[in-house]
């Protein structure tokens, strides 16, 4: 079953995210980022390279045009390499654990995987960013010498940053999972 409907960003941009069952105990939630805008791109080349122009003509060195050059294009290159997410993907299988995967525009992947038996839950939680409130889906990892705490949270969909109806789609279907997962693991 690939269910697409479209989502939107806290800032109002467009996401699209796709749902995959493998099986009653498996699922995947692709989380896709509109791609680099040929405008944008085209805007900011321009007005870096008027920029280097207008200081050419002022200066008459052919270095700046260079450097301008230089420098836009390690730009582009370091930003779509280190910073531009075009897809984030969470993988939850319940006897196995849970996946993040983070695709890059440059096509670099980085790949987290946690095991089921380290999540304690998954939760929607809440936090002030830019004066206003926003929701976020994270995992909380047991605490190894506490069993009831909680070691650590790890936020999913950190790009993206998609709204709250999203994270509950997201949200739902992980809590079936994990129940699943309860109802059928051994208990100690």
């Amino acid at each position: 079953m690939e269910d697409e409907p479209s989502f939107s960003d806290i800032c109002g941009g467009r996401l699209a995210l796709q749902r995959r069952d493998y099986s009653p105990s498996c699922r995947e939630f692709c989380l896709s980022c509109p791609r680099l805008s040929l405008r944008s791109l085209t805007a900011v080349t321009c007005t870096v390279w008027l920029a280097a122009y207008g200081l050419f003509t002022l200066c008459e060195n052919s270095m700046i045009l260079s450097a301008a050059i230089f420098i836009t294009l390690l730009g582009l290159l370091g930003y779509l390499h280190f910073v531009k997410i075009d897809q984030e993907t969470l993988l939850i299988i319940d006897s196995l654990g849970i996946q993040m995967t983070s695709s890059y525009a440059s096509g670099k992947e980085c790949t987290t995987f946690i095991e089921m038996g380290k999540v304690k839950d998954v939760v929607i939680n809440e936090a002030v960013y830019m004066q206003k409130v926003i929701y976020y889906l994270c995992i909380l990892l047991k605490d190894p010498v506490e069993p009831n705490g909680i070691s650590q949270v790890v936020p999913v969909f950190q790009s993206a940053k998609p709204r709250l109806d999203c994270l509950i789609e997201v949200y739902r279907s992980c809590q079936e999972i994990l129940a699943h997962q309860k109802t059928t693991s051994p208990s100690p």
